[in-house]
């Protein structure tokens, strides 16, 4: 026991020594970019301890009201940047130097892999290129149509809680539905995720997302032994849900292989033939999906990609295209229903747009040129990106217009903050689409980043867009949206989300 207590008194030691020296050695920086706290060591983690995923978007707002666009914390002997600054954030997030995540993403290896939204250096861009094309606009083109059939469906499923009285979680409907697109357009095969409200699949990607948010705001957590010791339930519930996410990608990665392995023109012959049957049965379309392109894909020495990499990538797909586009379109159609003229302006602009025929198809040019929709589109992703907080980690110093951060600091970006920014954007926190009709000469690139920017943009941000338009233009041909229910109360857990549910009315319309 006693040599214990000298061992823990001894690191103690060490690191309040180490936060002594660097703080000493770095007045000028902590002038620039201030400390939350000037007592070593323990003095942040009692900062951290208030933290929680609920408050999170609050914390951090009290923290650039009390010290400015930019501070930091030293934890353990990692220096943590957090910054609201679009000066600083243009400087990283357009380098192509500065490309790998924060150490905080790591928690999601032993779900992502080394998928794209973790991998970086050759091996990122490799897979980057890879993948670029099958966001070409003529494969999202053919991509609406799946996003119009699916949401016909979520319509259909909401068709007896269309009362005008009963209170709608609409989180949970949109969830399936966008499981059931990304399925489809990602790995090319048909989940019916939207008829198993019960999909494991569903419960998994929750239950991971909420036990990794909390291992996010406390560090101590980030150490897979020190976690599965404390939180022993919790480990388990992770690892469980890890694996029932690695069978189902793993399953529909081994029947799309068969699949392909057949005739490429399978798919024209004739429903008799039984390789076809199967073909469709597992929902082989004549699209490229994602998968298709990495089981057909080789590494830069002419290799195919193994089934870890694929698997991977389908992965991080299911992750970001999935619970992200969930987010997105749950809170727009939230803010609809709270803003009565502005949901009124984009029905009309929708009915002058298809008329009152709610059986015409939405098409990818029919979407393009509703204006008011797209700047709808632009205002919830502002108010409530579905990504609130990213990050990256610093192989090298990065050089900013003021200061210089070091080697191995850790930055986070508050895209929440950023764009919610009073000296950018008059009246912040009002819903106000309009805003986005006119040039703001305040604002610059990096002050409205909700897909993030730079070489690390969200490669599928294009496809969530226009999945987005596409739901909302098909809920609003079939239903007025009410303002019932209890308010939204934002949760970061990893992904946006409500602590209360994401509530509406709905209202069966009648075209007249």
């Amino acid at each position: 026991m006693f040599w214990e207590l000298l061992l823990l008194a001894t690191v103690v030691l060490c690191l309040a020594l180490h936060y002594h020296y660097v703080h000493t050695r770095n007045q000028t920086f902590f002038k620039r970019i201030p400390l939350v706290s000037n007592i070593p060591f323990v003095g942040c983690m009692l900062a951290l301890a208030r933290f929680q995923p609920d408050n999170l978007h609050l914390k951090f707002q009290e923290f650039v009201t009390r010290y400015g666009k930019s501070f930091c914390a030293l934890i353990l002997r990692d220096l943590m940047v957090v910054t609201a600054d679009p000066r600083y954030v243009e400087v990283l997030l357009s380098s192509q130097k500065h490309i790998q995540k924060n150490q905080l993403y790591w928690l999601l290896r032993g779900w992502l892999g080394d998928g794209l939204l973790l991998s970086y250096d050759r091996k990122w861009q490799m897979m980057r290129k890879i993948i670029t094309p099958t966001f070409h606009f003529k494969i999202l083109e053919q991509f609406v149509d799946v996003f119009e059939r699916q949401s016909r469906v979520l319509v259909q499923k909401l068709a007896t809680l269309a009362d005008g009285a009963t209170i709608v979680d609409i989180y949970p409907h949109v969830g399936l539905m966008t499981l059931d697109v990304i399925a489809e357009t990602a790995m090319g095969v048909s989940v019916h995720a939207q008829q198993d409200a019960k999909s494991d699949f569903v419960q998994a990607v929750n239950d991971v997302t909420n036990i990794v948010a909390t291992r996010f705001i406390r560090p101590i957590l980030a150490f897979p032994r020190v976690f599965k010791l404390l939180r022993p339930r919790q480990y388990e519930k992770q690892m469980a849900g890890i694996e029932i996410m690695h069978h189902f990608t793993e399953k529909i990665i081994e029947e799309r292989r068969k699949a392909l392995q057949n005739k490429n023109n399978a798919v024209a012959e004739t429903a008799s033939d039984a390789p076809n049957a199967e073909m469709w049965d597992i929902g082989l379309k004549p699209r490229m999906a994602l998968l298709d392109v990495l089981l057909q894909s080789t590494t830069t020495d002419g290799q195919p990609l193994t089934d870890a990499q694929i698997r991977d990538e389908v992965n991080t797909f299911m992750f970001e295209g999935h619970d992200t586009t969930t987010s997105a379109i749950s809170f727009c159609l939230y803010l609809l229903s709270r803003h009565a003229d502005c949901q009124r302006v984009l029905f009309e602009e929708i009915r002058n747009h298809f008329g009152t025929d709610t059986s015409r198809p939405i098409k990818y040019a029919d979407i393009q040129q509703l204006t008011y929709l797209n700047c709808v589109v632009k205002e919830t992703l502002r108010l409530y990106p579905p990504i609130p907080v990213i990050g990256r980690w610093l192989k090298e110093e990065l050089v900013l217009p003021d200061v210089t951060l070091p080697p191995r600091t850790n930055v986070l970006i508050l895209l929440w903050q950023i764009l919610r920014d009073p000296d950018v954007y008059a009246e912040p926190e009002r819903f106000w689409p309009e805003r986005h009709l006119e040039y703001d000469e305040r604002a610059n690139v990096y002050s409205n980043i909700p897909f993030s920017a730079g070489p690390r943009n969200c490669i599928g941000q294009k496809f969530a867009i226009f999945e987005m338009r596409t739901v909302i233009v098909q809920l609003l041909r079939h239903y007025e949206l009410l303002p019932i229910g209890a308010p939204i109360q934002p949760s970061i857990k990893i992904v946006l989300r409500s602590k209360s549910g994401v509530n509406v009315g709905l209202k069966s319309r009648v075209n007249v």
